[in-house]
């Protein structure tokens, strides 16, 4: 286990909120912490946010005054580089751009003794690239905090090509000793956490784009009515997006495109480049999807679910498994069903396709009665907040006005999709699990490591992976070949990894 005895003097190069958040962390874990920056006001700025830090960690109890005042003793800065000549390990913590931190790396190799470690914190960079300034890159490794350090309890561990194996064992015991949560992953492009987020905001601007809902309406559906041991997304898309600001979010999705040569699952969309375009950053500009005054996001109140009036009788296709579930839905909701081999001709006729659109899946009924439910996640009566309906082109009216009074009949939220594939929920969910089992397949790291970070890294209510094994992966196979016969779109082909263990009804922890 690395102690302060291992790394006793760690350097910190950027005194912005990453550098001071990494020193804060190492100083309460014991280590004499230097700092620099190359902005001295910027060193100054850091020390007084890390002392006012621990004065309300004492308030609040969290800290005693002793224990504070020591952390606080551990952390001295100074004015030049050089400085940092007595530092066992030096993070960097510098703006992102790879000819600044290339050069930060040069001077450091020259200053630093031959067994320090030279870590980069960088988020998007490759730590191969970075490395390669230095003549001896095997001791160097990424090692990639999240915002606020102290808080945000995941940190990826970033092995370069030429990073030598102990110096990442060494990170591995650093991280786990300061009381955080190391992931190992290999340097490919956003690493873990970004790379396995392509799923969440890519896909739902996706949506987006097709105009199959509205940014309002998307949100609410991944809040929701998606559901994992009791729980939604904290946040829709949307939301997400203007908190973090599309100039930071844009670029990074076509970075990581990009990087990928083009991967189809990662491909941006033109909605978020004209929105930067037009500065419609989100939160920080005070809009962006929505519009905030004085920091809080306005939004108008949803509106109720109209009464339809008198129901048709009801139909369901048998087609699928997932029938006699909606039957026993339908009928507790007060609806006369139908069991006739075929709809009568005033029957309401209700379909639960897994990945494909309502026009696929009305094949040989007829289309304008026909209106589809999203059945992936609970819907039955008394027991969800929303339910998702989706008609087919040649509905008629006065059946999307039932179907929708019928399903909101116990007070349920009820949103009506354009047709879609894959809804709005299946098709993103599925993606996220795609590529969490892209980024298994690829052995960036381990399953395990990749749900944990994405849990703790994004806040997603489980891990992709975890997501794929709640749901079944032959469910998630289901709604990725629907969308991928529909569409013909390569990004919605299902991973080897997911396939084979759909196949051979195994999990998606499962290694070989």
């Amino acid at each position: 286990m690395s102690t302060p005895q291992d790394f006793p003097r760690i350097g910190v190069v950027g005194a912005g909120a990453m550098g001071r958040g990494i020193a804060q962390l190492f100083a309460q874990s014991g280590h004499q912490i230097v700092l620099w920056d190359s902005q001295p006001e910027a060193t100054t700025a850091a020390l007084q946010a890390i002392g006012s830090t621990f004065e309300r960690l004492t308030e609040k109890g969290r800290m005693t005054p002793e224990e504070a005042q020591a952390a606080r003793a551990r952390i001295s800065s100074i004015e030049r580089l050089e400085g940092m000549a007595n530092c066992d390990l030096v993070i960097e913590a510098i703006i992102e751009r790879l000819d600044a931190k290339r050069l930060i790396f040069e001077r450091l190799e020259d200053i630093t003794g031959p067994d320090a470690v030279l870590a980069t914190n960088t988020s998007s960079l490759s730590v191969t690239a970075i490395a390669a300034a230095c003549s001896r890159p095997q001791r160097v490794a990424g090692i990639h905090f999240f915002n606020p350090v102290p808080l945000m309890k995941v940190v990826e561990v970033i092995r370069g090509v030429r990073s030598d194996d102990s110096v990442i064992e060494r990170l591995i015991a650093l991280v786990q000793a300061s009381g955080h949560r190391p992931v190992v992953a290999s340097d490919t492009p956003g690493f873990l956490v970004n790379h396995a987020g392509r799923g969440y905001g890519t896909e739902a601007l996706k949506a987006l784009g097709e105009g199959v809902a509205d940014a309002v309406t998307i949100d609410r559906i991944m809040r929701e009515q998606v559901n994992f041991n009791g729980n939604g997304f904290r946040l829709g898309p949307f939301e997400l997006l203007d908190l973090t600001a599309l100039d930071v979010s844009h670029p990074v999705m076509e970075s990581i495109y990009r990087q990928f040569y083009d991967e189809a699952r990662f491909r941006p969309s033109v909605i978020t480049a004209q929105r930067l375009a037009g500065g419609l950053l989100g939160r920080k500009t005070k809009e962006g999807f929505y519009r905030y005054v004085d920091g809080k996001q306005v939004l108008a109140e949803e509106p109720p679910v109209p009464p339809a009036g008198s129901l048709p009788p009801v139909w369901i296709s048998p087609a699928g498994e997932r029938s006699a579930a909606l039957a026993k839905t339908v009928a507790e909701l007060g609806a006369t069903l139908e069991n006739g081999a075929q709809p009568s001709a005033q029957a309401l006729i209700l379909l639960a396709p897994l990945g494909v659109d309502a026009t696929a899946a009305a094949a040989g009924l007829d289309a304008s009665r026909c209106v589809a439910i999203d059945t992936l996640f609970g819907y039955a009566a008394g027991s969800c907040k929303r339910r998702v309906l989706m008609a087919t082109p040649a509905t008629r009216p006065e059946f999307v006005a039932a179907a929708r009074s019928l399903f909101a009949a116990d007070g349920a939220a009820v949103d009506v999709l354009r047709d879609s594939p894959g809804f709005v929920a299946q098709r993103v969910v599925a993606m996220i699990v795609a590529i969490g089992c892209e980024i298994a397949q690829q052995r960036i790291a381990e399953p395990a490591d990749i749900d944990a970070a994405v849990r703790a890294g994004l806040g997603y209510p489980a891990g992709p992976l975890e997501m794929g094994d709640l749901l079944g992966p032959a469910t998630i196979v289901e709604i990725l070949a629907g969308m991928h016969a529909v569409t013909g779109d390569q990004r919605y082909r299902p991973s080897q990894w997911l396939r084979r263990r759909a196949l051979l009804g195994l999990t998606l922890h499962h290694q070989d």
